[in-house]
């Protein structure tokens, strides 16, 4: 597998408006992805993984603005391309799966017609051609009538069936670079390892590079070759699947473990996190993990923030990594 980078983010940072103060949502983010490559994007709801997946994407709300930094597609910066190029782009050589499909989905318009429509626009398919297409693609997602999900309306589809749809969206023009915002939502376990499945046959044929957001690092640890952490818009620590979950070195990482359900775990037996994500319109300490950590002391508050590297291709931001 070559690891050309098909996607590289440096320092990015997000801000959002609003009526209370600014945001600072994500702050000097960066990780890369490589070509057949799947990173898993994990931590807690409020981390920054949709903000960063959606900065990439140029699909940010009105409210929110790129402060700074550069997300690096095939050679191109996408955060400065125009809209244009960035249209261009979407669907066809970098898309995604949304988090929330019954809103992603357009809801005057038939399943089967908004598959079409990608084909039609990025494949150069005819509408017919696109019909027949359409339909392989949603038996690959594992619906079971694709001729009649397909002149279905996405009212009419269970979450799970809408889901399975979105899938089909995004991989219909088999993309350099997909980004899955929790891609399983709403599916049974056995659909869900189909679709994991189909992601990475994707991967393995077309040498697909897949940024997977998920809280599920029972996914992660199965599916993906590295795996990057954040916390409060910071990213904590990046390293290989097996070096992390072997010896997590970030306090915030090893209680994000400790606190994943595991066969033959009790409740009594997991570990919460202490405190929550800090308030991110407040002036915050250098590391944003500093108030719910037990290993911080006063000079954890001088800054730079060190970014450490403890063994080759694991990098952790902490003065004391374990």
């Amino acid at each position: 597998m070559s690891l050309a980078a098909r996607l590289s983010i440096e320092d990015l940072s997000v801000q959002f408006r609003t009526r209370d103060g600014l945001v600072r949502a994500v702050e000097r983010v960066g990780l890369a992805v490589g070509r057949g490559e799947t990173v898993g994007l994990v931590g807690e709801s409020g981390s920054g993984k949709t903000v960063t997946a959606l900065a990439v994407m140029g699909l940010l709300p009105a409210a929110a603005r790129v402060a700074g930094g550069r997300a690096v597609f095939e050679g191109r910066d996408l955060l400065v391309a125009p809209e244009a190029v960035r249209r261009e782009i979407r669907g066809r050589a970098l898309s995604m799966i949304f988090q929330g499909p019954r809103t992603a989905l357009n809801p005057i318009r038939p399943v089967g017609r908004q598959i079409e429509d990608v084909l039609v626009r990025h494949a150069g398919l005819g509408r017919a051609s696109a019909r027949g297409r359409a339909r392989d693609l949603l038996a690959r997602v594992e619906v079971a009538d694709p001729a009649r999900v397909a002149d279905a309306y996405p009212f009419e589809l269970s979450g799970g069936m809408c889901q399975r749809v979105m899938i089909a969206i995004a991989v219909a023009c088999a993309p350099a670079l997909l980004i899955a915002d929790e891609p399983t939502t709403g599916l049974d376990v056995t659909t869900a390892a189909v679709i994991l499945d189909l992601l990475k046959s994707l991967s393995r044929a077309h040498e697909m590079a897949t940024l997977l957001i998920t809280h599920d690092l029972g996914v992660v640890a199965q599916r993906c070759d590295r795996i990057v952490v954040m916390h409060a818009g910071h990213v904590v620590e990046t390293a290989p699947v097996a070096a992390l979950f072997d010896h997590p070195r970030h306090p915030y990482t090893g209680r994000l473990i400790a606190s994943t359900p595991r066969p033959g775990a009790t409740l009594e037996t997991l570990a919460p996190i202490p405190g929550g994500v800090p308030d991110l319109r407040q002036p915050l300490p250098v590391c944003r993990y500093r108030m719910r950590c037990e290993r911080a002391v006063p000079v954890c508050d001088v800054p730079p923030l060190p970014i450490a590297e403890p063994a080759p291709g694991h990098l952790v931001a902490c003065r004391f990594p374990a």
